[in-house]
């Protein structure tokens, strides 16, 4: 019955749609209607610029953590925090508040690692910056990133529990991003670029 509940609660509180909030309540912009029509940081960086995208990541970071915490609380194991971990990954990419549809689980996944393994999430996030950097691939250095997750957390000796967590939790965000790898491969994928909001209401690129 505790599992159930770390997970019912956790996915519940992963389905929070933070993007399309913030985006309609601060910049009376849907995210869904401009770019990729994702309510991840990535299009609020491309729709809204750095600062919304900033706290879109920040609060789908949180859920993630939310997740973990719960698990520790009521449930008081390691299986517990990673069925809360992967309930808020799962409510992000598939929220119920939005028909089942969602984010990539790049933020969420994050905020889910950097509470089991904060080693971990220092080299991956590294790693994920150093590719954006130079590429301007936010789905490359994602999806990338997201591989080395388990190989990471099993070159640091991390506990096997969390290294399955990690295997489960980059096939979440490769598969989700499914169409980004066809354009990738396509050589149509687009590179990250600053938008901003105009004063009519109207989500631009700069």
């Amino acid at each position: 019955m505790e599992y159930l509940l770390v997970i019912v609660a956790s996915y519940l509180i992963g389905s929070i749609p933070n993007g399309l909030i913030i985006g309609q309540k601060f910049y009376n912009v849907d995210l869904r209607q401009f770019g990729s029509k994702n309510i991840g940081a990535t299009n609020a960086y491309r729709t809204l610029g750095p600062w919304p995208a900033f706290w879109v990541f920040l609060t789908d970071a949180v859920k993630g953590v939310a997740g973990v915490l719960l698990g520790h609380y009521i449930g008081g194991t390691a299986a517990a925090e990673l069925t809360g971990g992967i309930g808020a990954i799962a409510g992000h990419n598939w929220s119920a508040l939005l028909g089942f549809q969602g984010g990539r689980g790049v933020a969420t996944g994050l905020g889910v690692i950097a509470m089991l393994s904060p080693k971990v999430t220092l080299v991956v996030f590294a790693i994920w910056a150093i590719i954006v950097y130079f590429t301007r691939y936010v789905s490359l250095a994602s999806i990338i990133a997201a591989a080395l997750v388990p190989v990471t957390m099993w070159l640091l000796n991390a506990r096997q529990e969390f290294f399955y967590f990690g295997i489960v939790a980059a096939l979440f965000v490769i598969i989700r991003h499914r169409p980004n790898i066809e354009r990738l491969l396509n050589g149509t994928e687009s590179k990250i670029k600053a938008g901003r909001k105009t004063e009519s209401g109207d989500a631009k690129e700069k």
